[in-house]
């Protein structure tokens, strides 16, 4: 009878948890980082509790997301978005906590989940003052990134977006190095005034949908995104941009991106490994999740602009990259230049490059945060990040450089390594729409081999001239096991891809449906109010492959919708004579 009853209540909590396993995901770290708090760790074993409790958490968190990642159904029957968890938060403005997952969210919570545990596992030597308050933030930056991709309401994702804020600043500020409290600053107020934007706009939202749905006003992503809203194209474009600001300086997007090589240098390693591996990749996700498939019109209208400065990131990161001397700066940099390909995919609007550009956010994670954990590793044996004071160093770190030069190769996309397939996509993708935009990213490949392996020549090889370095160890078993599991994904990436392009393959094909379905709209509009002589131009000057032409009423304000016009239009046909 006892042994029916506990069976019973065992099967009762799996169902619970079966229904919740998203939410669990999101708390457990929380919860997690509340009992570091009772964890004596003045001795040299509470502190290792300490450390193997954070881990064991964050690990824990992992496991669960891999459970969810099975469970995912990748049918084309299936619903778009899984395990759904909807109950009432704050009623009377129309909020609720709603969560779920999709192909994408749930690819960026495994990376997210994988890397937190090995930020945390790289830590356990770097850090040695405050410990409890590090690995509590560290739970708590965690939780924070997985609640933001798995929020699919306005007011709840915004309050996770802001949560990431609070654990990073502490992070850099206390754990950084000498500059930390001006890099620190400079972090907040580029994202608190991207934020600001954004919560301007998820109010107008919210106000307008209750405008039209008989006083009841919602923040459910779902219901606005099917809902009719009636935005007007001027207030459409600017709702799209106050998103997109807010997103554009995580991702970062150039000329915003001038927070992210201090901020980088003077993180602790481990804060450089979530910022560049997971934080950056919120800026992306929330151009795909909100500001693509709320303002359509808005983001078809602005693409080329946001396709010329991608490539301007593409380009600029990579020449800022091979000027740096700092290795961790140069890594900075690098991402710029990555995330480049990311935006340039995403808005060159093929669903190829669509493809690309989200398998690239993965790689991104994969091969930056590999560098950083490299870089870390060597900082914490010599307290440099100089390469002028390396060189040599495969002699007497034989493990060391091979995983390094493996990750650094990943990196630079070559053919077999998972950043080769990313890009690839990308620029074939881009190829199909305009070839001078391929042909300009195609240089940020050139460069990137450049100052990757300048970077490996100067650190691994030549004469190992210094006595300094003549002392330093080889990685332990610890260090190699956390940069191992990234190695083996970044092959796996390279030599079977199709799991990954599979899970992401229906984000890809609903956001091109999207903007396919304001091209048609667009040519509509155009083909009813044209007048008869001009109903002899080509018919396929509206194809697919090119932006739409904006309709006549601009969704730029009149005073500079002509000048806009001009520089946002596609190339069209010339009409027949």
């Amino acid at each position: 009878m006892l042994m029916t009853e506990i069976y019973g209540k065992i099967i009762q909590y799996y169902h619970w948890g079966a229904t919740n396993r998203l939410s669990i995901i999101i708390f457990l770290p929380i919860v997690g980082a509340l009992c570091l708090i009772f964890i004596n760790a003045r001795s040299d074993r509470g502190k290792s509790i300490l450390r193997w409790s954070a881990f064991g958490i964050a690990l824990a968190d992992l496991v669960i997301s891999l459970w969810v990642a099975a469970c995912f159904d990748l049918t084309p029957s299936a619903p778009a978005f899984q395990f759904l968890v909807q109950s009432d938060w704050i009623p009377a403005w129309g909020a609720s906590y709603q969560v779920g997952a999709d192909g994408l969210s749930l690819a960026l919570v495994l990376l997210t989940n994988l890397l937190s545990v090995l930020a945390i596992l790289s830590s356990f030597t770097a850090i040695r003052r405050r410990e409890k308050e590090y690995y509590i933030f560290m739970l708590l930056l965690q939780a924070g990134v997985v609640g933001t991709f798995l929020a699919l309401d306005l007011f709840l994702f915004y309050m996770f977006w802001e949560l990431m804020l609070i654990p990073l600043y502490f992070l850099i500020g206390i754990w950084g190095s000498e500059n930390r409290i001006y890099a620190t600053m400079k972090f907040v107020i580029y994202t608190l005034s991207g934020s600001l934007l954004m919560l301007i706009g998820i109010l107008v939202l919210y106000f307008r949908a209750r405008a039209v749905n008989a006083g009841e006003g919602t923040f459910d992503y779902l219901a606005l995104v099917q809902a009719n809203l009636s935005l007007s194209p001027t207030v459409q474009m600017c709702l799209f941009l106050a998103f997109l600001i807010a997103f554009a300086i995580k991702v970062p997007m150039f000329p915003l991106h001038t927070w992210l090589p201090d901020a980088h240098t003077e993180a602790p390693t481990a804060g450089s490994v979530i910022l560049a591996g997971v934080l950056l990749k919120t800026g992306a996700y929330g151009i795909l999740r909100y500001c693509i498939p709320l303002f359509p019109d808005a983001a078809v209208q602005a693409a080329p602009v946001l396709v010329w400065l991608a490539i301007i990131a593409i380009i600029y990161g990579a020449i800022a990259a091979l000027a740096q001397q700092d290795m961790k700066r140069l890594v900075a940099y690098s991402s710029v230049s990555h995330m480049g390909f990311v935006m340039l995919g995403i808005f060159a609007f093929q669903e190829q490059a669509v493809r690309g550009a989200l398998l690239q956010m993965i790689n991104h994670g994969i091969s930056t945060g590999g560098l950083f954990l490299c870089v870390g590793m060597i900082y914490e044996r010599r307290h440099t990040r100089l390469m002028s004071e390396f060189g040599g160093l495969a002699v007497n770190m034989r493990r060391y450089a091979a995983l390094t030069v493996t990750i650094a190769l990943s990196s630079l996309a070559l053919p077999g390594l998972n950043g080769f397939i990313g890009e690839f996509l990308v620029l074939v993708g881009v190829f199909q729409k305009k070839i001078l935009w391929a042909v300009l990213a195609g240089t940020g490949v050139i460069l990137s081999a450049i100052y990757l392996l300048v970077m490996v020549q100067k650190t691994f090889f030549g004469p190992l001239d210094k006595p300094a370095n003549r002392e330093l160890r080889d990685l332990c078993a610890r260090e190699v096991l956390t940069l191992l599991p990234l190695i083996l994904i970044a092959f796996w990436i390279g030599l079977y891809p199709k799991p990954f392009l599979r899970m992401l393959e229906r984000n890809s094909s609903s956001l091109i449906a999207q903007i396919e379905n304001v091209g048609k709209t667009r040519e509509l509009i155009m083909v009813h109010h044209s007048p008869p002589r001009e109903e002899k131009r080509n018919p396929n000057r509206f194809m697919v492959g090119s932006f739409p032409t904006p309709p006549t009423s601009s969704i730029f304000p009149s005073i500079i919708s002509s000048p806009l016009e001009s520089l946002f239009a596609c190339r069209l046909e010339t009409p027949r004579r």
